[in-house]
């Protein structure tokens, strides 16, 4: 895809988010924005996934660590032809296959249970590792969020990845700040984390702007490259980013808008998609 055409899916992906969560009266926009050019490139350029076979054994994994940013993912799903699009109003509803954080079996497309922090990483491990004892060829990526990155799992999983040098492996980390409470580094400071992972025999990338679509590909392709170590990219991303009055306040980590805000919102967001589409 050309980086006009990732914009345009990004914006719909914010746009799903606000509708969803709208609908829902519940969720969790703020982190799921932060990411939304990420799940636009995973899933229309960077990993090998058909939605007419969501179950092929050879195709690259996605785990959805920070699970509650779950309306994101089901967007980027839904605008690849998982499921129909119109399912996101059904957010978080009872009997919905959409629930409020991804669950296996459920939902087509969705590789793994997450929403407990800290146990995606260890389920794509996992995968990672089935794979080459499997001896097959597809890669396995997993997006964690900085606060998450607080939990012990994380780097008990890092250790193993490294020490086995799993280079099928990419984490990706989103790295807005914020987290329930707050600024990460008021909190419990994961800084610095690339030397962190560093010190795990990772390769590390680090983006000073995670929603360029530019260094994005240029990221993945540095993963897809690296040999004989996992690689982790952390990407610097603004939380709520799209909406103006969501962007870097920690209040909408996980508070549904409500009527008047899901109109500013979209709004705002369909000005973008306007614009997008004009060139």
């Amino acid at each position: 895809m050309t980086n006009l055409e990732l914009k345009k899916v990004a914006v719909e992906i914010r746009i799903d988010i606000i509708r969803g969560t709208h609908a829902a009266k519940a969720g969790h926009p703020g982190g799921a924005l932060s990411a939304a050019e990420v799940f636009a490139f995973l899933y229309n350029e960077e990993m090998n996934v058909d939605p007419k076979n969501p179950k092929d054994p050879n195709r690259d994994r996605f785990v959805l660590s920070k699970g509650h940013s779950a309306p994101g993912l089901y967007s980027a799903l839904a605008l690849r032809g998982f499921f129909p699009r119109e399912d996101i109003l059904t957010l978080r509803h009872i009997g919905s296959h959409l629930q409020g954080h991804p669950v296996l079996g459920m939902t087509p497309g969705i590789d793994m249970s997450s929403g407990s922090l800290g146990q995606g990483a260890s389920a794509s491990l996992g995968m990672a590792m089935a794979a080459r004892i499997d001896n097959k060829d597809y890669r396995t990526y997993a997006l964690l969020g900085d606060g998450e990155i607080q939990e012990g799992q994380v780097w008990e999983a890092a250790m193993f990845a490294g020490s086995h040098n799993l280079d099928n492996l990419c984490w990706i980390i989103d790295n807005n700040n914020l987290q329930i409470d707050g600024a990460i580094d008021e909190i419990n400071s994961p800084y610095p984390i690339g030397a962190k992972f560093e010190a795990f025999n990772f390769n590390v990338v680090e983006l000073d702007d995670g929603h360029d679509f530019d260094k994005l590909r240029g990221a993945f392709e540095n993963a897809r490259n690296c040999k004989g170590k996992p690689t982790v990219i952390i990407l610097k991303t603004v939380k709520g980013k799209g909406v103006s009055f969501m962007e870097n306040v920690v209040g909408w980590h996980g508070v549904a808008p409500k009527d008047d805000e899901a109109e500013k919102a979209l709004n705002e967001l369909n000005k973008v998609k306007e614009e997008l589409c004009q060139n």
